[in-house]
């Protein structure tokens, strides 16, 4: 039923599934096995269909220790909504202290359960087992995903009670514990939504960011997710968002579930706190329920928001794009690449010809050969690699002005180890990196112009082989080499004005940048050969495990795995280019085929033989 087990413990019914069409189906949540010898593993379901419901039986009645044990492990991957089930497990005191929110330990396997070693077998009214396995991710009382390795092992301790003479856990593990398979089963990823506090998009607006966590897939993930809005943002991203919902606000008391009504319209009743925020404010809360819900079901396309027992505003999934920029709905005209001549060279997005033009201006001239580009989110500016990687240009696609001087040089030793792809965010900013071991930098040209502005990156180790930039202009995807091996980081970018002569970029009078808390997105890969944004919170990457080959896959920028399937295999890819806008198929380099995209549900199609480099805006 799951995954291999350690040990020769036989199987036991330890769970039972409902299926919606044909009722509900209980299962045995405990079944006998030694107190001692051999580990013994706790099952992890296999993946379910989304139909499937999971329930735990209650302990049986004179039930041995293991037995309670085992049942608890098994009521904890269950679909109760508030672990009442698991709860029964335990004794009173620790029923009422036990806090399952506090933090979701994720391994490869369902946890081995083994009898102390120093009380190998039950004594009298006492029992103590240890809970083991490899840890995969843990997930927060904030429902914040963190990839982790390294072992696990969590004492448990029961006790018979006097008068009942029944076994109950008095000493139970921290939160909630479980395989990697039935956390699958039991959660699901869902990007929340603020807004970037310190930046705007070219156009004048707002800019909402991804904020992504995990709710629990089949118990009201709908009315999770807006409470998991209104708690505010996840630590990691806090520092550089804002929530229009003001402090303190909550669903009004006696809310038990949200659910749409038959027009897709979402009621959403808030405590008092919210009764007297203004139209414009409380439109900014209803597009951040909005852009939230997108992710947990599509039907919702109006939320009405009320507090005190009145209206205070209604909002449509149109009027939301008009309230706050995201990358998600950007739609780019063009995908670009570089020609055989070294120019920069577009195709429509929408057509289904193969023939590509230079872009208007310079860059699309070939004076300058390229060997990479990337254009702005407008499509109004293009940046151009030189050939040899030694200097950054930035042209005009509007205008056919002649080619200005390069704005970043670099002096590595060979190409490989200058200037990195380019990469412009919402805001006009242009980065882009300088792979010189010796001289490691990531600048930042405010509005693609000006003195680069050198971005400070405490903490990094290794040198920096790719850089794209979110385009929220808070997050920024890093593949970086050390010891000949890559890692894809994902990083908060931090600005601040300041007159501190000490802080990257203060000198000149421009902001202080940093990229901070930089952490892993993709932590089984130790070669990576290209990475592209694929949505709000999702990249697409192209790399290798350790002894494997080279695969195309996607990762959530949080380290976890998105649901669905990869794309379809490509052999030889070097480059990939994806959209924030996921509607718009994936673009990729292949040295046997050349320029290949991936429509919706086909196979990779052959574009451009002689070309390289492929980009869409950002």
């Amino acid at each position: 039923m799951g995954a291999d087990r350690e040990g020769g413990a036989r199987r036991t019914p330890a769970r039972a599934v409902a299926y919606a069409a044909c009722g509900a189906v209980l299962l045995a949540g405990c079944a006998s096995m030694p107190d001692s010898g051999d580990l013994r593993g706790v099952e992890s379901t296999p993946r379910q269909d989304s139909q499937v419901r999971v329930f735990a039986m209650p302990p049986a009645e004179g039930a041995p220790p293991a037995d309670i044990l085992q049942g608890f492990l098994e009521a904890l991957t269950s679909d109760d909504p508030g672990y009442a089930t698991a709860r029964q497990y335990l004794t009173p005191e620790a029923a009422r202290s036990w806090q399952p929110g506090r933090a979701t330990t994720v391994l490869q396997d369902g946890p081995s359960m083994q009898a102390a070693r120093s009380d190998s077998r039950v004594d009298g009214d006492d029992a103590t087992f240890t809970l083991s396995g490899t840890r995969v991710a843990t997930v927060d009382a904030q429902q914040s995903y963190k990839p982790t390795d390294g072992p696990y092992r969590q004492t448990v301790h029961l006790s018979r009670d006097d008068k009942t003479q029944q076994w109950r856990i008095d000493g139970p593990p921290q939160g909630v514990v479980m395989g990697k398979s039935d956390f699958q089963r039991n959660y699901m990823s869902v990007n929340k939504y603020y807004f970037a506090s310190n930046a705007v998009a070219a156009n004048g607006q707002t800019t909402a960011v991804a904020d992504p966590v995990y709710v629990r897939e089949r118990v009201d993930p709908m009315t999770q997710a807006v409470r998991s809005v209104l708690r505010g943002p996840t630590s990691w991203l806090r520092p550089v968002v804002r929530s229009s919902f003001p402090t303190g606000t909550d669903l009004a008391k006696g809310t038990a579930a949200l659910a749409p009504d038959d027009q897709n319209k979402l009621t959403v009743p808030l405590n008092d706190k919210a009764a007297h925020v203004g139209r414009e404010r409380c439109d900014e809360m209803a597009a951040q329920l909005l852009f939230t819900l997108q992710y947990v079901t599509p039907t919702v396309s109006e939320v009405e928001l009320r507090s005190a027992g009145r209206h205070l505003c209604s909002l449509t999934t149109d009027q939301a794009e008009a309230v706050a920029a995201r990358g998600a709905t950007a739609h780019p005209d063009y995908v670009y690449f570089i020609d055989e001549r070294a120019r920069l060279v577009r195709l429509a997005t929408g057509a289904g010809g193969t023939r590509a033009e230079p872009v208007p201006g310079a860059l699309g001239q070939g004076v300058q050969p390229l060997r990479a580009a990337a254009v702005s989110r407008d499509e109004r500016e293009a940046a151009g690699v030189s050939s040899d990687g030694s200097a950054l240009y930035v042209g005009s696609l509007v205008s056919s002005g002649s080619l200005g001087g390069a704005v970043v040089t670099s002096h590595g030793s060979t190409p490989a180890n200058r200037l990195t792809t380019p990469s412009w965010d919402a805001h006009g900013d242009l980065w882009v990196a300088d792979s010189d071991p010796a001289h490691r930098h990531l600048w930042l040209l405010q509005q693609g112009a000006g003195t680069p502005v050198d971005v400070a990156l405490p903490g990094l180790s290794g040198r920096i082989r790719e850089a794209r930039v979110a385009a929220d202009g808070v997050r920024i995807a890093l593949v970086v080499e050390k010891d000949g091996k890559q890692s894809l980081l994902v990083g908060r970018i931090q600005r601040s004005d300041s007159d501190d002569k000490g802080a990257a970029g203060a000198d000149a009078g421009r902001p202080a940048v940093s990229v901070l808390e930089l952490r892993s997105a993709a932590p089984g890969l130790e070669e990576i050969t290209a990475m592209s944004w694929s949505g709000d919170g999702r990249l697409v990457v192209v790399g290798r495990e350790a002894g494997g080959v080279q695969q195309m896959r996607y990762a959530q920028v949080d380290g976890s795995t998105p649901e669905g399937p990869p794309p379809a295999a490509l052999s030889g890819v070097e480059a990939v280019a994806a959209s924030e806008d996921d509607r718009v198929p994936l673009v990729a380099y292949s040295g046997e085929d050349g320029i290949v995209r991936l429509p919706s549900g086909a196979q990779w199609q052959k574009l451009v033989k002689s070309g390289t480099a492929p980009v869409y805006p950002g």
